[in-house]
This record gives C-alpha cells, sequence and structure tokens, in this order.
C-alpha cells in the first residue's frame, strides 16, 4: 500500500514566483522567507516522494464565480500553467497521476463527499509558487492530485469539513494499491486581507497558534466556523483550511519536522512548515 511520507503546508502568494523569476532570494525583503526552505529540501531528498497530493484554491483558471464547486479533484494526465495576470513566468507542466486521482474520487463519493472531478485543469500560483519553492530546478519530482477547496465566495466549507475531508483523503492514500510515498501539501495563507477596511491585516498571535495546535491539537481550528476564522485570518486568510486538510491527512498523532514564520511578503503572513506521521 502507499506510504504518506508527510505533510508540507506553505503560503503561496504570486509575489514569490516573481521573486524567484527575478533571483531575489538573497534580497534583504525576501531573504528571511526564502531562508525557511533549505530544511524543506533535507526533507525531500531524505523521504523521496513519488506523488504530490495538493490541496489549494483555485484563483479562477477552471472556476469562477459563476460556477464554483466545494470540493474538485484533479484527474488528468497532466496538468498546464496558465497566465493569471500576475506577470508570473509560466512553468513547466506536471504529470499527473490517475490512478491516485481516481482512487481518491471514488473513495470521497462513497464516503459522503460531493466532488467535482476534473479531467482538464490548468492550475495557478497556489500550486506553482510551493513546487517552484520545493523543486527550484523546475524538475519536478512528484506527480500531482489537485485537491481543490473553495475559500474565495460563500459560503465556504467549514474547518470541521475540512478536517474530515483531510482525514478521508488520507485514510484513502494509505488504501491504494501502490508502492508509491506520497507527500500532502496544504497551500495558502498564514493570515493576510487584501481589500476592505481591514487592507494589510495579519494577526502573528492567531498564526502561530494554529501553526502550534496542527501538532498539539489538530482539531483545534475546527472550534471557529467560517466567519470567525475570516474574522481572525483575514478574507484571505481563510487559506488556512488547506494547512489544516493536509495535517489531518497524517492521522491523529504527528511530528514536527520544520517550521519558519515571516513577515510580510507582500502584505501576508508567510509560514512554511513539515510534519511527518507518527504512531
Amino acid at each position: 500500500m502507499a506510504t504518506i511520507v508527510g505533510a508540507l503546508t506553505s503560503s503561496h502568494v504570486p509575489a514569490i514566483g516573481r521573486a524567484v523569476a527575478k533571483n531575489l532570494q538573497a534580497d534583504p525583503y525576501w531573504k528571511p522567507f526564502f531562508d525557511g526552505w533549505p530544511p524543506v529540501h533535507r526533507f525531500l531528498e531524505e523521504t523521496r516522494p513519488d506523488v504530490a497530493v495538493v490541496f489549494y484554491n483555485d484563483h479562477g483558471l477552471n472556476f469562477f464565480l459563476d460556477k464554483l464547486p466545494t470540493f474538485a479533484v484533479g484527474a488528468a494526465p497532466q496538468y498546464l500553467n496558465a497566465d493569471e495576470g500576475w506577470g508570473i513566468p509560466q512553468v513547466p507542466p506536471f504529470a499527473g497521476d490517475e490512478d491516485l486521482s481516481w482512487h481518491l474520487i471514488e473513495h470521497l463519493v462513497g464516503h459522503e463527499f460531493d466532488i467535482v472531478s476534473c479531467q482538464e485543469m490548468l492550475v495557478d500560483h497556489a500550486i506553482t509558487n510551493p513546487l517552484q519553492l520545493m523543486y527550484p530546478d523546475l524538475r519536478w519530482g512528484v506527480r500531482l492530485v489537485p485537491v481543490c477547496i473553495n475559500t474565495v465566495q460563500f459560503p465556504l466549507p467549514s474547518a470541521r469539513r475540512c478536517f474530515a475531508l483531510g482525514q478521508a483523503v488520507g485514510d484513502a492514500i494509505r488504501s491504494w494499491d501502490s508502492g508509491a510515498r506520497v507527500i500532502v501539501l496544504g497551500t495558502g495563507g498564514l493570515s493576510h486581507q487584501l481589500d476592505g477596511q481591514r487592507a494589510g491585516f495579519i494577526n502573528k498571535a492567531f498564526d502561530l497558534e494554529f501553526m502550534d495546535s496542527l501538532i498539539a491539537d489538530p482539531a483545534w481550528a475546527t472550534q471557529f466556523d467560517s466567519r470567525q476564522l475570516v474574522e481572525k485570518a483575514g478574507t484571505q486568510g481563510v487559506e488556512l483550511l488547506m494547512w489544516l486538510a493536509a495535517r489531518a491527512s497524517l492521522g491523529e498523532h504527528a511530528r514536527e519536522v520544520h517550521r519558519s514564520y515571516h513577515i510580510p511578503i507582500s502584505n501576508t503572513a508567510s509560514g512554511v512548515m513539515v510534519m511527518a506521521p507518527q504512531a
């Protein structure tokens, strides 16, 4: 059966892609952020994942406000990156893993999750930026299975529902008849708000408490409803739902391998965590 080697959670703001394209990793503004990634590279070298299941939120490439599924799973042989208007260079295509995709879809539907199955899917900065950070040479070391969660338009799925989704995805991966090593990603966040009266909002105290909870009490954030999470983390900071789902995939117990937290990049609290399953 397949093995989950760990969960990686990361910010994905578009400015990361521009910084990479302009080789700004050593720039004083960016250096504290990029300094958080060498331990991730060491973890990837040690665990050698074959497949990445990525919880992320689409920013209009596949779904817009007129047609926005709560949960969607990619089941494509290949995933292309397209221009979103941010001026980020496009990256090479990602190979999909259709066998795992359909295994996930069948498992999730069998466990009463209503899934949109996407046999064609574009991927945006929510996937390309974390993968570039993982594999700076752009030679992707993993096949890809995208799992999209709506964090754009109310009603949003609850934290409790996203935690349950992560648990079900973890169960599905572990029941997949394959010798593959799988890493689960959760991308987005942390606290930020890009518009409205609270534009520029960052909540460091909540971010750090949330990161602590992923190890000490992984279901902690499920006590908050969607509006409370927006209040605490910002309208875009609710992307932490992807971190929650990724952590839930590991099971009840996990150990922290690495974490980094830095503010701000592009008016966003940025973070990266690596967690490994623990019996």
